[in-house]
């Protein structure tokens, strides 16, 4: 968090994150990929970038080449998936991830991604991001954000309920999920669709903490 931001106590029995833009910066990698991509389908990557932000490749190409059949989409996508597979140059954490994600004590965190589970362990490991033991990747969750299903998964996981749940989202279709599922929502960074309207807000991870009662509960401090 930035040092003029306010600060922010929430109670929760589990928090989840979801991985790009939430504990990584891939901004730059992603931009390139879907740049690259679009020019020889003479689509406008600002539009699909706008669309793609939080949801799973296979759900973005299905959206801007409605008329490929299945088999042609899971072409477009291993083609994507294996350049952002082969290129994790320019992932970087966001600010004060790493040291909190590793102050939380690991059995009460899971990590939900569009992306798949070897690209979610690649750029972790380049930003110096520590994986919680539960994580939920693009295989793993048949019905992509916006729908809540990997985090109302993540909250079975967990042992919790989705309203004792603090998610940690920076898009609008990882947030209009996470608050589908009913656990409190966190917006990191600066996105200011209507889903994030009236959440709390940090730019990042500098100076938060977080405590764990002897009554299971962490309060987090933002």
């Amino acid at each position: 968090m930035s040092p003029e931001q306010p600060r922010t106590t929430l109670t929760a029995r589990a928090v989840v994150f979801d991985m790009d833009g939430t504990l990584v910066d891939s901004t730059a990698l992603v931009e390139r990929i879907w740049t690259e991509w679009c020019g020889p389908l003479g689509l406008h990557p600002g539009e699909v970038l706008a669309f793609a932000h939080g949801r799973q490749t296979a759900d973005t190409v299905r959206r801007f080449l409605p008329e490929l059949d299945e088999e042609a989409v899971l072409r477009h996508v291993d083609a994507l998936l294996s350049v952002e597979g082969e290129a994790p140059d320019g992932v970087v954490e966001i600010p004060g991830a790493a040291a909190f994600v590793a102050a939380l004590p690991v059995q009460l965190v899971a990590l939900v991604t569009s992306a798949p589970g070897n690209i979610a362990r690649s750029r972790t490991a380049v930003a110096g991001v520590g994986l919680p033991a539960v994580v939920l990747a693009s295989e793993d969750v048949p019905v992509g954000k916006p729908a809540p299903d990997g985090y109302l998964r993540a909250a079975e996981l967990l042992g919790v309920e989705p309203g004792d749940v603090v998610v940690f989202e920076d898009a609008e279709a990882g947030l209009q999920a996470a608050r589908a599922s009913g656990a409190q929502v966190v917006v990191v960074g600066d996105h200011d669709g209507p889903a994030s309207e009236g959440l709390t807000r940090v730019a990042d991870y500098r100076g938060a903490a977080v405590e764990l009662g002897d009554d299971g509960l962490l309060t987090i401090t933002l």
